[in-house]
């Protein structure tokens, strides 16, 4: 089976790494390198070789299988190509850097306890799939250690919490039908009671709301971001934050099935109408959050927290139309950041690791193929027709309004916005205007860099004009959960509402870029003045801060920074520091002599004796 050759390929490539690491460095690197593209071309193939691999008939009573899918396959040759393009974009940015074999065998592991998660039949092999990905994944954002290992524990955390929910779920389903097959189990669950159903929804979700960063458990991803390599962040951010979005689609739809998930609560307890409210709430809060972010990573980080929302409001309501947007602005999303993550990568490469927004600047013709790389990751972010993005995203505004909640559709249109102003930051105040002196001899990033940037911003553009290549998977992955996927065509989506006619969106902007074109060479050419000789509203721009903006929106910040403070976050270090009092006051009881416990013993024996005495009077 070639879900089995998948995982054997993705587990011995991270342990030869390993061991070829500690002798021939170079070699690791290409060995790294050429495992990842393997596996690209692995699952490829894979594709339509659908069934079930039984890779342990008995372990504690149960069976262990691999299972090869639709949904299973299409986020398998997601997370494949994300990460070969991160390993390859570490060629270059890893390189000099310490425990090197440590961290490409992560990568690597990484990306196999990922391809394990898609590829279970049964939910004990997934659950220890889950925690290969959840520990190798610390083990990558505590890579730089001191205020990384923070952030890394700050992840175990929060996902033990998680795992520990999934856990109790799995034991539940496991006690209640006595078998962890997934096939088996949607049958199971065909009869349960909507209470019970419900349950296995709580457990399982808070795991993969957790992993997913959906709001309030989203907490651990800024600081993630900040402190974890880039290359890294290109693949949490991209692909495996959205194994929760993979989690929920296989819960709700997979086992649970769409009809139950659809009827269960009434009115304002409708579990389909509160996880569509959660979505919206994680796309607005986030994304206004972002505006007041100065480190492009923690920008970024933001943005991918506030996307996740979209995901959630196409999902949520079950509808082929919605389903479709929201499995699509997933792959979508893991391009778009992904790539913007490696042109972050990228100037701090070249700038000798400045992130700082306000200390950056005009760097676009050193950097022609970053700038380019940025340009396309933000339209695809914002959705600007002939991006991937637009399409996902008019999926999910057509779900909304189609649905009849004009509202949502609203605060998802505010995320938008929000979106324009905060990345239009990003793509300003690092690549347009005036370039600072000190970084006049910035040359451009390696070839290493380049390739994943070009082939991403590649897929940004194909999957926006020709959607109709990866919407026909999707309408695979919808039939094989039991939805009837849209009528689709090469170019888009066709509906009695309304078509999704890309070629006629590509068509349209020709003519007004033509148009545009035209005129302004129509008009008077400029001419170069030297850097300093130009004012912004009136005011002379400081030599070497082109910047001059870093302080003009400080009143405004000062105003609204406290409604856009994350008090989730607050509560829960504040909830911590508590624990912590409660730990150390329990510490106290462990004094060390004998005759401390000895005197716990008896008192606890005269208590249980008076409670004993009270009871029988009465």
């Amino acid at each position: 089976m070639l879900s089995g050759a998948i995982l054997i390929l993705a587990f011995a490539s991270a342990g030869a790494v390993y061991v070829v690491g500690m002798f021939r460095p170079r070699a690791r690197d290409w060995l790294a390198v050429a495992a990842s593209l393997a596996l690209v071309g692995l699952v490829g193939f894979a594709h339509g070789h659908e069934g079930e691999l039984v890779y342990a008939s008995d372990f504690l009573g149960m069976r262990l299988v691999l299972s090869m899918t639709s949904l299973g396959w299409f986020f398998a040759m997601y997370i494949v190509l994300i990460n070969a393009a991160s390993v390859v974009f570490s060629l270059s940015y890893m390189k000099g850097k310490e425990n090197l074999t440590f961290y490409y065998a992560m990568m690597l592991l990484v990306n196999a306890g990922m391809l394990g998660i898609v590829l279970s039949g049964d939910f004990l092999s997934f659950y220890i799939f889950w925690e290969v990905m959840s520990w190798s994944t610390f083990l990558l954002i505590s890579y730089k250690r001191g205020p990384a290992l923070r952030a890394g524990m700050k992840y175990i955390v929060m996902s033990m919490i998680g795992s520990c929910a999934m856990l109790l779920g799995i034991l539940s389903l496991y006690g209640t039908f006595g078998t962890l097959h997934m096939p088996a189990l949607k049958t199971a669950m065909a009869g349960s009671s909507p209470g019970y159903v419900l349950f296995i929804l709580l457990t399982m979700g808070l795991a993969f709301g957790i992993k997913f960063a959906i709001l309030p458990v989203h907490t651990w991803m800024p600081d993630a971001h900040s402190e974890a390599v880039s290359p890294f962040s290109a693949v949490l951010s991209g692909v495996l934050v959205r194994m929760g979005m993979y989690g929920f689609l296989l819960i709700m739809y997979g086992i649970v099935g769409v009809k139950t998930v659809l009827s269960l609560g009434q009115g304002v307890l409708d579990f389909r109408l509160l996880f569509c409210w959660l979505g919206a709430l994680t796309i607005v809060v986030p994304t206004f959050i972002a505006l007041l972010q100065n480190d492009a990573k923690r920008l970024l980080a933001w943005h991918g927290i506030g996307q996740g929302g979209y995901m959630i409001l196409g999902m949520a309501f079950g509808t082929s139309l919605g389903v479709t947007g929201g499995i699509f602005h997933t792959i979508n999303h893991g391009s778009y950041i992904a790539l913007l993550f490696l042109v972050v990568g990228a100037v701090e490469y070249r700038t000798g690791g400045i992130r700082d927004l306000n200390r950056l600047g005009g760097l676009a013709r050193r950097m022609p193929i970053a700038f380019v790389g940025c340009l396309l990751g933000i339209l695809g972010l914002i959705g600007v027709p002939l991006t991937n993005g637009f399409v996902s995203k008019w999926l999910i505004y057509k779900t909304l309004i189609e649905e009849g909640y004009p509202f949502l559709a609203f605060m998802a249109f505010v995320g938008t916005w929000g979106t324009i102003l905060s990345v239009y930051k990003l793509l300003h105040n690092m690549f347009l205007g005036q370039l600072p002196e000190k970084f006049k001899t910035v040359r451009r990033s390696p070839v290493a860099m380049q390739v994943p940037i070009l082939f991403l911003g590649g897929v940004i553009l194909l999957f926006g004009v020709v959607p109709g290549i990866p919407l026909r998977v999707i309408g695979n992955v919808l039939s094989s959960v039991g939805i009837v996927p849209p009528a689709l065509t090469f170019w888009g989506v066709a509906g009695e509402a309304g078509t999704l006619n890309v070629l006629n969106i590509c068509f349209a902007l020709v003519v007004v870029v033509t148009v545009v074109t035209l005129l302004m060479r129509a008009g008077a050419r400029s001419r170069r003045v030297p850097q300093h000789d130009n004012y912004a509203a009136g005011a002379f721009v400081p030599v070497d801060k082109y910047q001059h903006t870093v302080d003009f929106y400080n009143p405004l910040y000062r105003m609204i920074s406290r409604y856009l403070t994350d008090r989730v976050d607050v509560f829960y270090y504040w909830l911590a520091d508590r624990a912590c009092g409660v730990f150390q006051l329990t510490r106290r009881l462990y004094t060390g002599h004998v005759g401390t416990y000895v005197l716990y013993i008896v008192s606890v024996v005269a208590l249980m004796t008076f409670v004993q005495l009270v009871w029988n009077v009465w």
